[in-house]
């Protein structure tokens, strides 16, 4: 995500969509938080896949880590934790997007099994476009 749109955020908006999220029945999915020492340091969402047909499938919707715990196992922990609630919500195989040029996350998923197909997605959002690459794997 640009720095740019990140900087634009408040803190008060943020936790006003995690607030909607959280609480909105209808979203059928979980998140995962990771703290250390009562602190929450990383957190993952993940569900039914939200593409058109993608339904049987599972999502792994984000998955983020403060820079202070990048390489401490803090994102292994959660994606490892994603997958096993996926399997267990049924799921054969889930995929997940990444930024276009995000190359430290790409190689996140990569070590972990998750391999980019064919598949590209643009996001259009009022304030710019963002392109993704779909990455997917195997529960079984």
């Amino acid at each position: 995500m640009p720095n740019d749109v990140l900087d634009a955020q408040s803190v008060e908006q943020r936790e006003e969509r995690w607030r909607r999220i959280i609480s909105d029945p209808h979203t059928m999915g979980q998140t995962l938080v990771a703290d250390r020492e009562g602190e929450i340091v990383g957190w993952a969402s993940f569900g039914p896949g939200r593409d058109e047909g993608a339904s049987d499938q599972g999502e792994l919707w984000g998955l983020y880590a403060h820079p202070s715990v990048f390489s401490t196992g803090v994102g292994h922990a959660l994606i490892s934790a994603v997958e096993l609630a996926l399997r267990e919500d049924g799921f054969d195989s889930a995929f997940l997007w990444v930024l276009d040029g995000n190359t430290r996350a790409a190689s996140f998923y990569e070590r972990h099994g998750w391999n980019e197909d064919s598949n590209v997605k643009l996001d259009e959002r009022p304030d710019m476009t963002l392109f993704e690459r779909r990455r997917t794997k195997s529960l079984t």
